[in-house]
């Protein structure tokens, strides 16, 4: 099963155009302004891709995938700690792990992974799915914040250092053009889905996957 992309661009970005926190026309959090006093500078803003492995591999294995996505929860607990295990920590491959956008709650997420640095980064995406149910599950903006900023500080940062990182509309808007831009470039229609060599596959189980990598290293 995966989850489909759909709405999800609009989505994302009337949240961009309309403020973080829209909640009844005013701001739930106000030391975390819109996004919509983003200025132009945003285009030069450098998002780039998280990467795993070993750079010079053959093979290129692309995972698209949201914090919010019940199914890359499911996939990242169980298939990708033995695709870590097998053929990105034994350099067999090259892994990049780009973020997709479903709601809001995703987006403020991945800034939060983002926040840890590179060092960090799969560090607190292994928490944010491991733990989705819990971070995600309510309705309110602040107390999902809250949570994001607990999973930071366990992850070693402090309320200021995770503050300067979700009040960064630019960054934000940056990470949403890309996103926009990656999943249009790769025809991604839901989450979990993965590019390997330039080859899209849907959601898969781990023996399956492991066919498709062990036949691309033995070309």
């Amino acid at each position: 099963m995966a989850r489909k992309l759909g709405l999800a661009m609009v989505t994302v970005v009337a949240v961009a155009a309309g403020g973080w926190f829209s909640l009844g026309g005013r701001s739930a959090d106000p030391t975390l302004p819109g996004l919509g006093a983003a200025g132009a500078q945003t285009a030069a803003i450098e998002v780039p891709d998280m990467v795993l492995g070993n750079p010079e591999s053959p093979v290129v294995l692309t995972e698209y995938a949201s914090f919010t996505c019940p199914h890359c929860a499911t996939f990242h607990g169980s298939v990708f700690k033995q695709l870590k295990a097998d053929y990105i920590d034994t350099g067999k491959i090259k892994f990049v792990y780009r973020e997709v956008f479903f709601d809001r709650y995703g987006l403020w997420a991945a800034m939060v992974a983002r926040c840890g640095g590179d060092m960090r980064y799969f560090g607190i995406s292994d928490i944010l799915y491991s733990t989705q149910g819990e971070w995600s599950a309510s309705n309110d903006a602040t107390a999902v914040v809250e949570n994001l900023r607990k999973i930071g500080r366990t992850a070693g940062m402090s309320n200021e250092q995770l503050d300067v990182c979700m009040q960064d509309a630019d960054m934000a808007q940056a990470m949403v053009a890309k996103f926009e831009k990656d999943t249009k470039a790769d025809n991604i229609e839901s989450t979990p889905s993965l590019v390997i060599n330039g080859e899209k596959h849907s959601n898969m189980s781990y023996a399956d996957l492991k066919k498709i990598l062990d036949a691309k290293l033995a070309e």
